[in-house]
């Protein structure tokens, strides 16, 4: 009797989209959907099928993605609300656009909990390469999207490693002009309307308005110092703790433009003259900035500019795989003066503020 032989050991079976479907409870074509098409899904649907993605670590065979009609970039953005990055985007879109890429805009919408679907997203391998604007590098559970292996940029907020590349503004540089703007107009008492803190942007433009108030021979420790987080909102609530101050600055930095533009609103509805009695600086450049009254003293992005840029060099990424990449492209941003900053007010004649009534 011949002996008995052990069956040969086979390969296991790579997870399919059959397979997906089937934990998902939905049919393979709504899993095609929901990985080439999101936007076609129900938002539950979506979930559904990407839970199912993450859970067996389905990954498209390279033949599948290349039967893609269109190449596609992500951009992982804080918010679309804000129009700083939207003007952003603009500039990656025109980009992508004329090299024949598609975008998905992956909005966070201030939300860290939201990564995990454009993190399943990437690894699913619907996207060639992704722009960072959120400053940080995106996870679900012990993946990122760092682990995909597809090419990374940082837009307007760096993000650690030397091999992602990133596209900035001069932010430190732009600081220390916004403190020497208002120096050199005879301000002395100064304040700064903070960003989000902890935050790369907010430390740079923070460091630089420090530079220059030292530079000037002023006390930083008589800088008063509010925490915003770029929004009007923010600005119109530092307004309400400055009019509350016996004695406040004269001169002010915003960093940003929509923080000084609330500001400057609730201030001048109780009664304080801009530039007459408070100077204010802004950071971005956005329309806004023109239109407003008084018009906007700013340090001007080049937001699309920038988008366009790190779509490029993104694109350069994906086609010429290894090639060698600027780790940093700093742009300069020059400071635009305009009606809202003026002479220092002299104290004995200086009008203190007076609360009033919000509209």
């Amino acid at each position: 009797m011949a002996p008995s032989r052990k069956p040969l050991p086979t390969k296991p079976r790579a997870a399919g989209i059959t397979d997906v479907a089937r934990l998902a409870g939905v049919s393979t074509a709504t899993v095609s959907r929901a990985l080439m098409t999101p936007d076609r899904v129900k938002p539950a649907t979506r979930d559904a099928v990407m839970a199912a993605v993450a859970a067996i670590g389905y990954t498209p065979n390279q033949a599948a993605r290349s039967l893609r009609a269109r190449r596609t970039a992500m951009v992982i953005t804080p918010t679309i609300s804000n129009v700083v990055f939207g003007e952003i985007v603009r500039g990656i879109d025109d980009a992508l656009s004329d090299a024949g890429y598609g975008l998905i805009i992956g909005n966070l919408d201030n939300k860290r909990e939201r990564e995990s679907y454009f993190v399943d997203l990437a690894f699913a391998g619907q996207v060639d390469g992704i722009l960072l604007m959120n400053g940080w590098m995106p996870k679900k559970d012990d993946r990122s999207l760092r682990d995909t292996g597809l090419p990374l940029v940082a837009l307007n907020s760096a993000v650690d490693g030397p091999d992602i590349p990133k596209v900035v503004v001069q932010d430190r540089e732009a600081g220390t002009e916004a403190a020497a703007h208002l120096v050199a107009l005879g301000h002395r008492s100064l304040g700064y309307i903070s960003g989000p803190l902890g935050s790369w942007v907010q430390n740079e433009r923070w460091q630089g308005f420090c530079d220059g108030v030292t530079a000037a021979g002023l006390d930083l420790a008589t800088v008063v110092h509010w925490r915003g987080d770029y929004s009007f909102a923010a600005g119109t609530a530092v307004a309400e703790e400055f009019l509350r101050q016996a004695d406040p600055p004269t001169g002010i930095f915003a960093a940003s433009d929509e923080m000084a533009i609330g500001f400057i609103k609730r201030i001048r509805q109780a009664g304080v003259a801009v530039p007459e009695h408070v100077s204010v600086v802004g950071f971005d450049g956005i329309k806004f900035a023109r239109f407003c009254e008084p018009t906007l003293t700013t340090i001007h992005q080049p937001l699309q500019e920038m988008g366009r840029i790190g779509a490029s060099i993104l694109l350069e990424m994906i086609n010429a795989p290894g090639a060698p990449q600027p780790e940093w492209t700093r742009m300069p941003v020059p400071l635009i003066p305009r009606d809202s900053t003026g002479p220092a007010p002299k104290r004995s004649r200086a009008r203190r503020p007076v609360t009033v009534a919000s509209s």
